[in-house]
């Protein structure tokens, strides 16, 4: 990247030819906007983990977890009594082995439940009741067991599948996936950048110019616009085509919330790379950072799951208001006011982080 560190000092020492009266084209603060924009379209692995990466995250999970047929689990029966009951359940499908051999399948997850036949005519389940297929197979089992012994179920029942866009797990995964991205793109982008200029010693030649130092911190917030109408149109015009997720709330306010969050996770960056002085260092910090938000924060499961204790400090962290908020109005249609706290939680993460940085920011 070291052909961008010319036009970025050139943009620097403009405010020092013609501090006054300057055309809006030549003003330092958008020549500094315009660097950081053509440095990132110029990095192809930055277009791919940005452009292609969450596509290809959205389309692989989004098949894996389609709308499909309820899954036939398989089991195993010693004798053939039992083998003949349990095959009245269609969702199972039953193998009538030795002994032996069916304790072999169970150990190696060849069948989720082992059935035999216990003390006094007894059925005995033998299964991992920590595996969600073997407790499924055990009361599918078990109901077709009493079913076979002349049980009638006393109050008659019936099943309402819904399989409507946006109770589908593609149409949650969706914001979280939209989320971690803004995340990642900002915050990799924003301190690679801010670190590699600090180890070749540019950033001692803009401190040196004129140039208002908040014009270079802030030209890496404003080239975030420039890429996010692409990179939010991107991944939800995929959602939207290929999987039919539903966009139910006001673009307008999808595009104020994309806006805020991608701001608030730049002065994270920003915050991040203002003391590092080697690559190693900001990654290390940047993924100290990122990594735990992942896996509370909601991307791929509900952020519910976590214990109430936790749930406060959860709901703290920028990547959970910001998912929070997307689902909020991609899913629900909701508009800025029912989204205020997230909001809120955003502007404080991107006012305290930005304020920090520019205080604690290394120049030399």
């Amino acid at each position: 990247m070291s052909d961008i560190s010319v036009p970025d000092v050139r943009a620097a020492e403009n405010a020092r030819k013609s501090p006054h009266g300057t055309s809006f084209a030549d003003h330092p603060l958008v020549q500094l906007t315009l660097v950081r924009f053509r440095e990132f379209v110029r990095e192809p692995e930055a277009l791919f983990w940005v452009f292609v990466f969450p596509l290809l995250l959205a389309a692989g999970l989004g098949v894996a977890f389609r709308n499909r047929p309820a899954e036939v689990l398989n089991i195993a029966a010693v004798t053939p009594e039992l083998a003949q009951f349990l095959r009245q359940e269609k969702l199972l499908e039953v193998h009538q082995l030795e002994l032996q051999a069916a304790e072999e399948s169970l150990r190696t997850g060849k069948v989720a439940l082992l059935a035999e036949t216990g003390p006094g005519s007894t059925v005995v389940y033998r299964y991992d009741d920590t595996n969600p297929e073997g407790r499924a197979a055990h009361l599918l089992a078990d109901r077709a067991i009493q079913r076979a012994a002349g049980r009638v179920d006393p109050i008659s029942t019936s099943d309402e599948l819904l399989r409507e866009p946006g109770s589908r797990y593609i149409d949650f995964l969706v914001p979280g996936l939209l989320g971690m991205n803004l995340m990642g793109s900002a915050i990799w982008s924003l301190g690679f950048a801010i670190v590699d200029a600090r180890r070749k010693k540019l950033l001692k030649r803009l401190v040196a110019s004129p140039m208002p130092r908040h014009y270079y911190l802030l030209s890496f917030l404003l080239s975030r616009i420039l890429l996010l109408v692409v990179e939010v149109g991107v991944l939800l015009g995929f959602a939207a085509l290929f999987f039919h997720v539903p966009i139910r709330g006001s673009l307008l306010d999808l595009a104020v919330l994309c806006v805020l969050s991608s701001f608030s996770f730049c002065a994270l960056g920003l915050l991040l790379a203002s003391r590092a002085r080697t690559i190693e260092a900001a990654s290390g910090l940047m993924n100290i950072v990122m990594m735990p938000m992942w896996i509370p924060s909601g991307v791929f499961f509900s952020s519910q799951k976590f214990p109430d204790a936790m749930q406060p400090f959860i709901k703290a962290l920028p990547l959970t208001a910001v998912i929070d908020a997307l689902r909020a109005n991609i899913l629900q249609g909701a508009n800025l006011a029912q989204m205020a706290p997230q909001i809120g939680i955003m502007v404080f993460w991107m006012v305290v982080c930005f304020a920090l940085a520019l205080k604690f920011f290394r120049w030399r």
